[in-house]
């Protein structure tokens, strides 16, 4: 897949991983690689520009038999990005998709 569709929506699908729940950052990779393929270490820049951006907040969170794990979990702000964001990519989404079928039409 182009790597720049892939780009231009990790972002969102980050955010929507977690709006679901709060997860620590090799869980939310491995969630995205089960339907997007990205490269090892795609998820770790995002988290950190959203967590730079007020978007996500962290806290540790011990876990049995190991060290403790940095979850990530969406503030009010991420939150509302979150809506708005999914709000314009689904209307954009559309859009493409009806001028790919209109393209149908003419072949």
């Amino acid at each position: 897949m182009n790597t720049q569709y892939k780009k231009g929506v990790l972002e969102l699908c980050v955010l929507s991983l977690l709006k679901r729940r709060d997860c620590y950052g090799y869980e939310i990779a491995e969630l995205l690689s089960r339907s997007i393929e990205i490269a090892d270490g795609t998820v770790y820049p995002i988290l950190r520009k959203l967590k730079a951006d007020g978007m996500l907040t962290t806290y540790l969170q011990e876990e049995s038999g190991g060290p403790p794990r940095k979850y990530y979990a969406l503030t009010a702000l991420g939150r509302e990005a979150y809506a708005a964001d999914r709000a314009e990519y689904l209307k954009f989404a559309q859009s493409v998709q009806t001028l790919l079928e209109d393209d149908h039409d003419e072949d």
